[in-house]
C-alpha cells in the first residue's frame, strides 16, 4: 500500500497523527500527488496557514477530484470551506460551500472532552459509539451551506455547532483524534482502511 501523506505546513504536532496513523510528513507536492490518502492537521490561524498551504492548492485539489481519501483535522476541516471569520478576505478551499465562524455567547477556546453525536452515516464512525467523546481546543466552527455535508454534532454550553463532516472520500473533524485516546485511533483506523 502506498504512503498516508500527512500535509506539513509547518505548525502542529504532526508526529502524534503520524503516530496514531502511520504515513509521511511531507509538504513535497509529488509525494502528495502519489499517496494513497491524504491527511491535513491544522492549528493557527485561518489565514496565515491558507498562505502556507496555497502553493499545495492545485495538487491537493487534483487528489481530492481524483477520490482519494482526504482528511481534515481542526483548522485542516475548516480550510476545506469558503472562508473564515477569522481572516476575512482570506479564501479557503472551497471544497464545501459555507463559512467558518467564531462562536458567540460562550467560553472561548472551546477547550477539553466533549461529545460527539453522529447525524448520518459515515465511515469515520464504525464502531464508535453514539456520544463518544473526543479533545477538542478551537475558538471557530463551521457553518455548512448543505445540511447533507454534516456527519456529526457536539453539544458546547448553549449550542450545537458541527464537529465532522463527510462527502463522499472527504472527511473532515474539528477535534483532534491523535489526542482523543481509544475513539480517536480507533477513527485514524477506520480512515487508514478506507
Amino acid at each position: 500500500m502506498r504512503e498516508i501523506a500527512i500535509v506539513d505546513l509547518g505548525i502542529g504536532n504532526l508526529a502524534n497523527v503520524r503516530k496514531a496513523l502511520g504515513g509521511v510528513i511531507t509538504n513535497d507536492p509529488y509525494e502528495i500527488d502519489r499517496a494513497e490518502k491524504i491527511v491535513l492537521p491544522g492549528v493557527g490561524n485561518f489565514g496565515a496557514v491558507m498562505e502556507r498551504l496555497e502553493p499545495l492548492r492545485g495538487v491537493i485539489l487534483d487528489t481530492i477530484n481524483e477520490g482519494k481519501p482526504f482528511l481534515g483535522i481542526c483548522l485542516g476541516m475548516q480550510l476545506l470551506f469558503e472562508e473564515s471569520e477569522e481572516s476575512p478576505g482570506s479564501r479557503g478551499l472551497g471544497v464545501f460551500e459555507g463559512k467558518v465562524v467564531r462562536f458567540r455567547g460562550v467560553r472561548t477556546p472551546h477547550i477539553g472532552w466533549n461529545q460527539v453525536f453522529p447525524s448520518k452515516e459515515c465511515p469515520l464512525f464504525e464502531g464508535i459509539k453514539e456520544g463518544a467523546y473526543f479533545y477538542f481546543v478551537h475558538s471557530y466552527y463551521v457553518n455548512p451551506r448543505d445540511e447533507e455535508v454534516v456527519a456529526a454534532k457536539t453539544d458546547y454550553e448553549s449550542m450545537v455547532f458541527t464537529s465532522a463532516v463527510c462527502k463522499d472520500n472527504v472527511f473532515g473533524v474539528q477535534f483532534h483524534p491523535e489526542k482523543s485516546s481509544k475513539n480517536g485511533l480507533r477513527l485514524l483506523k477506520n480512515f487508514r482502511r478506507l
